[in-house]
């Protein structure tokens, strides 16, 4: 599946129309969520029976015919997945609270599946065709959407942010771009200090765009605690303050996006093979002298781009669990405790090596255990990684 994203350009009253749709959307959702709260008790709930109760949502709630009839079966959509989620949750004993469903107070997307709107034959503008007003909206961006077939395009959504109104496309469509084997593995261990470093001692700077923007963040949010009034309605300057905020964070949240994106398609074009390890960040994020860097670093984003790109790309990419590859000597295997603010690891037989690369030594070899650190394969004494059509997978793991 691929989706495509544009900037949407329209006038003041089709802005205001979009708003009007999301808010119809996230009125069925919370109303779909009411009846299975109330309904479960009694009989069985599924998506199905979901869908079946819009119709008579219809007739109570007259507004909510503008919406196309698609569009409200999608709001139904996402409630069903907030409840199968959770029971999912349950059933695999997830630590922590389960993700019970909740009402939605601030919706930002209008989703449409396959009616409710049609694409000019130049695919330079989206038309939205149901009762709600929003017409025709120019569509600005580098995406060509003249290479796939109408019939490939499943779902249509408008989404609301700080800058903008923003249309999404998701096509029907694999995609495949092999590439020409590099005979090179690496595991990689993700930190605050440096973004990774992996086994062969190299390293990535965290950009920290968090802590780059707090200056400037912080003098916008007491501009707009000052204008905030308790008890009464919000002046126009409290909400044209509150955007100035939420483009601030809108910008970070796009700069880590960014950097996660090209720095995993970095890596995964220059390696066979990479393993990383797999991190509760839910739980480390608790700490609360390190919450904030941790959520800053965005390695969630980073490892899923992995496994996106290992997928799309050809390459092996694995997680694995990351007890005691800080403490454990790469080189004899014995533990070395040592707390975090230590940052050098030596141990006894002699290894003197970077807290973090001794990290991703031992995170390599959990999955390549006869790889040999720095040197990679060279210490097994070869010196061709791999022959004509061989895979250096299937060298190592054979």
């Amino acid at each position: 599946m691929l989706v495509f994203e544009f900037k949407c350009k329209a006038t003041k009253q089709q802005y205001q129309a979009i708003d009007e749709a999301i808010r119809i959307g996230q009125f069925i959702r919370n109303k779909c969520l009411r009846y299975w709260m109330d309904a479960s008790r009694e009989k069985k709930v599924n998506y199905a029976v979901l869908c079946q109760i819009i119709p008579d949502l219809c007739k109570e709630f007259p507004f909510a015919e503008k919406l196309n009839s698609m569009a409200r079966q999608a709001s139904a959509e996402r409630t069903w997945f907030a409840v199968s989620r959770f029971f999912d949750n349950c059933k695999k004993k997830v630590p922590g609270k389960k993700g019970y469903p909740k009402f939605k107070k601030h919706s930002r997307s209008v989703e449409y599946k396959t009616s409710g709107y049609k694409i000019s034959d130049e695919r330079k503008y989206l038309t939205i065709t149901d009762k709600t007003g929003i017409g025709k909206l120019k569509l600005i961006g580098s995406h060509n959407l003249s290479f796939y077939d109408n019939k490939l395009i499943k779902r249509v959504r408008l989404i609301r942010r700080a800058d903008g109104y923003y249309a999404q496309f998701c096509i029907d469509f694999s995609r495949e771009e092999l590439l020409p084997s590099t005979g090179k593995i690496v595991g990689i261990d993700v930190g605050i200090t440096s973004f990774y470093t992996d086994s062969n001692g190299n390293k990535v700077d965290n950009p920290k765009y968090l802590r780059k923007s707090e200056k400037r963040l912080k003098k916008a949010q007491r501009r707009l605690s000052k204008r905030f009034k308790k008890g009464k309605q919000q002046s126009k300057r409290y909400h044209k303050q509150r955007n100035k905020v939420a483009k601030i964070h809108l910008k970070v949240s796009r700069q880590r996006k960014d950097f996660a994106v090209k720095t995993a398609k970095t890596l995964i074009c220059s390696n066979d093979a990479v393993v990383y390890e797999e991190l509760k960040i839910k739980n480390m994020v608790k700490n609360r002298k390190l919450s904030k860097s941790i959520s800053d670093a965005s390695w969630s984003i980073f490892t899923n781009w992995l496994d996106y790109f290992g997928k799309i790309h050809g390459r092996y990419v694995e997680s694995v669990a990351p007890h005691f590859t800080s403490q454990n000597c790469s080189t004899c295997g014995e533990i070395v405790k040592k707390s975090l603010s230590v940052r050098t690891h030596i141990c006894s037989c002699g290894c003197v090596l970077d807290r973090d690369e001794n990290a991703a030594v031992n995170i390599l070899r959990k999955v390549f255990p006869n790889t040999a650190g720095q040197a990679g394969i060279y210490a097994q004494g070869q010196t061709d990684l791999c022959l004509i059509s061989e895979s250096l997978l299937d060298k190592l793991t054979g």
